[in-house]
């Protein structure tokens, strides 16, 4: 397998004339004025978005995250009712006719329906590999993003979406999942042991055969995106090569290159459409699998506020040069809190997460559905307990695929 690596996936080695922006020069002191990205060399032309006014040009109005009146007037529903409210555990096997088994992902539990499974996104956060809080609404807000970007991609790639029966809920048809998740990066950063500024910061400069220049900065854009592929290990994430991919069994040489090309195409879309509603897709990860028909398929979620990281873009830049953290619409402030009260990988009880941390990490997951998606979040007006609606839903669904 030695020169395997070479024909499948060479190690990416960047030109030395692509350095870290200095932030002292007089060059680096002036505003940029954009934000690009290569589009991928199978997917036509570049990706290029403003963040910045040219000469002339208005200002395109950035998304107000830390103070709009659609914050306020959700604070109150957050903190009054949902808090109480959320959906925490599942047990629709009990309650739906058909269901065979279940079982408990970090966020999602999944149900055995046949020749479908259900998929039911709950309110459980989770990260560095434990559950954190239950924050409200975030449920419905990664199951709607994932259903609307699923819409959306399927010029990229087919998705294994066959309905939608609850704000909750996605049935989709069974596949054979590779083990593997394809994690893309658009920056160096993050706060995570396998987060690629972590190990940057470490001095690893060869991270599941992208090989990176010294001299970068946290925060900072790479020159081109990368796939850092991971696998399941017992209870946490390890990095991956293409090679030990291959050698392990865990994909075929052939899937695994479509499944990488299909992954960075995703992502520069998803760039593109992020900037173009004045956002930045930092990093995101996605998983695939098999048809029975051979062909690959997108699974899982896309492009959600779990899944993928996002900074403001109107502030990027200008925060990047002061050395400050951008502004991110993601759960790192969350994770930060953690990382700063306890020791999360090691600490066999954690703290609970403050109240005003669960209700401002519920207004971003709201706040980034509305931003992508350009629509109106529904609030749900019932006082049915969530259980019960999803039971009733999902029984009416199943009777209906018979």
């Amino acid at each position: 397998m030695g020169d395997f690596t070479v024909a499948l996936n060479p190690a990416k080695t960047f030109r030395s004339e692509i350095l870290p922006i200095n932030r002292t020069s007089p060059a680096a002191l002036r505003p940029a004025t954009a934000i690009s990205f290569k589009s991928h060399r199978l997917r036509g032309p570049a990706i290029r978005a403003s963040v910045m006014p040219r000469e002339g040009q208005q200002q395109q109005q950035q998304p107000a995250l830390l103070s709009s009146p659609r914050k306020s007037e959700l604070a109150d529903v957050i903190r009054r009712s949902a808090l109480s409210n959320c959906l925490s555990e599942t047990n629709l096997h009990a309650t739906v006719p058909g269901l065979q088994s279940k079982t408990r992902g970090k966020v999602r539990d999944i149900y055995d329906a046949g020749d479908h499974l259900v998929l039911v996104t709950t309110d459980r956060q989770s990260a560095f590999d434990r559950i954190l809080a239950s924050i409200p609404f975030k449920g419905q807000v990664l199951n709607e993003t994932s259903l609307w970007w699923f819409q959306r991609t399927k010029h990229i790639v087919s998705n294994a979406v066959v309905s939608a029966p609850d704000k909750n809920v996605t049935i989709a048809k069974k596949c054979s999942v590779f083990p593997v998740e394809f994690v893309a990066r658009g920056f160096v950063t993050g706060s995570t042991d396998t987060s690629l500024w972590t190990v940057y910061n470490n001095g690893v400069r060869n991270y599941c055969g992208n090989v990176l220049p010294d001299g970068m900065v946290k925060n900072q854009k790479l020159p081109e995106n990368i796939l850092t592929p991971t696998t399941k290990a017992a209870d946490h994430d390890v990095p991956v090569t293409p090679d030990e991919i291959i050698e392990r069994g865990l994909m075929t040489r052939a899937d695994y290159v479509e499944a990488s090309e299909k992954a960075l195409c995703l992502f520069e879309y998803g760039q593109q459409v992020a900037l173009e509603h004045g956002l930045i897709l930092v990093d995101t990860k996605y998983e695939f699998g098999k048809a029975n028909d051979g062909s690959i398929m997108l699974i899982d979620e896309v492009h959600t506020p779990d899944s993928s990281r996002y900074w403001i873009a109107g502030s990027y830049l200008e925060r990047f040069q002061n050395g400050l953290e951008p502004e991110n619409i993601d759960k790192e402030f969350l994770r930060l809190w953690f990382k700063s009260h306890c020791n999360p990988y090691e600490d066999e009880v954690l703290p609970d997460a403050p109240e005003d941390l669960v209700c401002e990490l519920a207004w971003r997951y709201i706040f980034l559905y509305e931003t992508i998606t350009k629509s109106k979040f529904e609030v749900p007006l019932t006082e049915e307990p969530i259980h019960d609606r999803i039971s009733r839903n999902v029984a009416s669904a199943l009777s209906s695929l018979k």
